[in-house]
């Protein structure tokens, strides 16, 4: 699963939610580091929807409307599937990252 797309399961596993506060929680929640664009979350969240991983009502607020979008079951399960894809990647960089330093220390590559 793409990260921002993991981030956007995230978002709405915390609350439901319209696209301009899912794409500001995303980036606020990666400090940054992903900031999902209209043209890529908007083609997301259809797709999310076609898939049956959320759902969305339409609301009018101050006279505009908005699309506010909400993780089904299924959504919440494809988030629990994806934490613990990108948890055993983010371990297996960790200790990527520690062989290495530990190379750098010693100044011996690792002969396996």
């Amino acid at each position: 699963m793409a990260l921002s797309r993991f981030f956007v399961l995230q978002v709405l596993h915390d609350s439901s939610a319209h696209g301009y506060d899912i794409s500001r929680a995303v980036e606020r929640t990666t400090n940054g580091c992903c900031s999902p664009s209209e043209g890529a979350l908007y083609p997301t969240l259809r797709e999310f929807e076609q898939g049956g991983y959320v759902t969305s009502t339409t609301e009018i607020v101050s006279g505009r409307e908005r699309r506010v979008y909400t993780l089904t079951e299924k959504g919440r399960e494809a988030f629990r599937v994806g934490l613990g894809a990108w948890m055993d990647a983010t371990a297996a960089l960790t200790e990527t990252d520690r062989a290495a330093k530990a190379r750098e220390t010693t100044g011996k590559d690792c002969k396996c």
